[in-house]
């Protein structure tokens, strides 16, 4: 099948299995280190993110169970049990919803804040990597 008759057909060209490829290099790369770094801080990458998604949900300073585990792409009692384990540790806490009782707010608690924010700072020296493959996937 001639590159003509591939893109007729919606088949990805070299250039795109490139792009992709490139893409995945640096995702897994990113996923390496960031797994060293929630490790050395003596909680999981789960953890991490779990606390991330709860500061940096859009609008507010907590989020659901089911609103994580939409962002952890989780099963909800998964990610409840997730909420459980980093209650126990201290990082977060649950507090009902004044207007919902039937939903339940996940916060950070300080120790949380404090784990989340010295973390994301040693993330955030990694994310510089993206803008790039992202630009390269853009070319």
């Amino acid at each position: 099948m001639s590159s003509s008759e591939k893109q007729k057909a919606g088949l990805p060209g070299k250039q795109d299995l490139e792009a992709m490829s490139l893409f995945r290099y640096e995702l897994r790369k990113f996923l390496r280190v960031s797994e060293e770094i929630s490790n050395a801080a003596g909680i999981t990458t789960l953890q991490y993110q779990l606390l991330l998604h709860v500061r940096g949900f859009p609008g507010r300073q907590w989020a659901s169970v089911g609103e994580l585990a939409e962002r952890l792409q989780a099963a909800p009692n998964g990610t409840a049990a997730l909420v459980s384990r980093c209650e126990a540790a201290g990082l977060v806490t649950r507090k009902t919803d004044k207007t919902d009782r039937r939903q339940v707010q996940v916060h950070l608690t300080a120790k949380g804040e404090r784990c989340l924010l010295r973390l994301a700072a040693e993330h955030k020296a990694h994310y510089g990597s993206f803008g790039r493959v992202f630009d390269e996937i853009q070319a």
